[in-house]
């Protein structure tokens, strides 16, 4: 009986767990390291998503929200225009709402040299 409720229980685990769409990649990838600051940021999820905020914080000082623009579809890929603050680490911090319903965040990094 405990077998039966306990493969009962991860077949409905593994079943939630697919219903969200996580980051899938990024250009610039996560932590990479650049030369050039890329003119934007291409974040491709697994699943669709409509995201509702991005923010990014340069060398851990400056904060600003990106632009959004038209991009308010559920889609699984998004091309935001990045803004040039010189060299150092960037941390782009993203928020969105699967079709599922589910919240869903997380963030990336990538260094301009």
């Amino acid at each position: 009986m405990k077998a039966i409720l306990l493969a009962g229980m991860m077949g409905i685990w593994g079943t939630g767990a697919m219903a969200h769409s996580p980051l899938d990649t990024t250009i610039p990838a996560n932590e990479a390291i650049v030369t050039e600051m890329p003119t934007e940021v291409l974040m491709n999820f697994k699943g669709d998503i409509r995201l509702t905020r991005v923010a990014i914080t340069h060398a851990g000082t400056h904060s600003m929200d990106m632009d959004l623009g038209e991009q308010t579809a559920f889609t699984q890929e998004f091309a935001l225009p990045m803004h040039d603050m010189g060299v150092g680490t960037y941390v782009v911090e993203w928020r969105g709402l699967g079709v599922d319903g589910h919240a869903l965040n997380g963030t990336f990094s990538f260094t301009v040299e």
